[in-house]
């Protein structure tokens, strides 16, 4: 087996593209950050490696700093060759996440100490049920960016929080030139939930993140804004409505099943641990 590693864009997606579109579901992440770039590029140039048996592309790698490698297409015979080759081109990379089985196996051909940061269940949309709630919803404007800005970093904290991203309010401002729907749940004109769904991708589009403030939970608020954010997506022609629920919040869990959402697959996270003791 062979690893490439492509300095383009451009060569990337000629490898890849009709691979990753074939399983829009699997690599959700990596088809989503690969919009975000081509159409917002960053600073820092994303790595991408395929892996190849012969003139065949078996599998990838991506990783888009500041965020872990992304092992969804990576099949478990190229690990220990993605962990070498990782290893020389992206050495500051903080860990990985994708399915548990890819994840896991990752981190452990590394060789180094781990630790998992995230447990998560991928879901899929069956039959939308959306609840009945007090309120009404509506999708989000450039207006609400300081709002979407400060509840993206009350979520982060909450839910991620060894997330290194940067100022939440422009990454709102960025997903609203992308194209993708923020639905607000409100009551009485105040907003007290949030649902983001991105723009679909070969048919397929991913909700998240979802934020309800503590004062305004246990009310539905939270569900009723999902289901808005994904009947959005399925208005714009998605076929494949996704989204990844915390396997510690059992609360969470179960109201994504109650407004139609399915079990697929579990995946992980892992972040090394460095010599003080401390992840990044």
């Amino acid at each position: 087996m062979d690893a490439v590693v492509h300095a383009t864009l451009d060569s990337f997606d000629a490898a890849t593209h009709d691979r990753l579109a074939a399983d829009p579901v699997r690599n959700t992440v990596a088809l989503t950050s690969l919009h975000r770039i081509r159409s917002l590029p960053a600073e820092d140039f994303p790595t991408l490696v395929t892996f190849h048996e012969g003139d065949e592309v078996v599998g990838s790698l991506v990783r888009t700093p500041p965020w872990p490698f992304q092992t969804a297409d990576l099949p478990l015979t190229a690990v220990e060759l993605a962990v070498q080759v990782a290893a020389r081109i992206d050495p500051d990379a903080p860990g990985v996440t994708g399915p548990r089985d890819r994840s896991e196996a990752f981190a452990t051909a590394t060789g180094r100490p781990y630790t998992e940061s995230l447990a998560t269940r991928l879901y899929r949309l069956g039959t939308l049920a959306p609840p009945a709630v007090e309120g009404a919803g509506r999708l989000a404007t450039e207006d609400d960016v300081e709002l979407l800005g400060a509840w993206r970093e009350s979520f982060l904290a909450e839910a991620v929080p060894r997330n290194p991203s940067g100022s939440a309010t422009e990454a709102m401002r960025s997903s609203l030139r992308l194209g993708n729907g923020h639905a607000l749940w409100e009551v009485g004109g105040t907003p007290v939930a949030w649902a983001a769904a991105s723009l679909p991708q070969v048919g397929m589009s991913r909700i998240g993140p979802v934020y309800t403030p503590p004062e305004h939970r246990r009310h539905g608020f939270g569900a009723a804004a999902s289901a808005l954010a994904s009947r959005w997506a399925l208005d714009q022609g998605a076929t494949d409505v996704l989204l990844f629920a915390d396997l510690t919040n059992p609360v969470s869990n179960s109201i994504y099943r109650r407004i139609g959402y399915e079990p697929l697959d579990d995946w992980a996270e892992f972040w090394w641990k460095h010599d003080s003791g401390t992840t990044n």
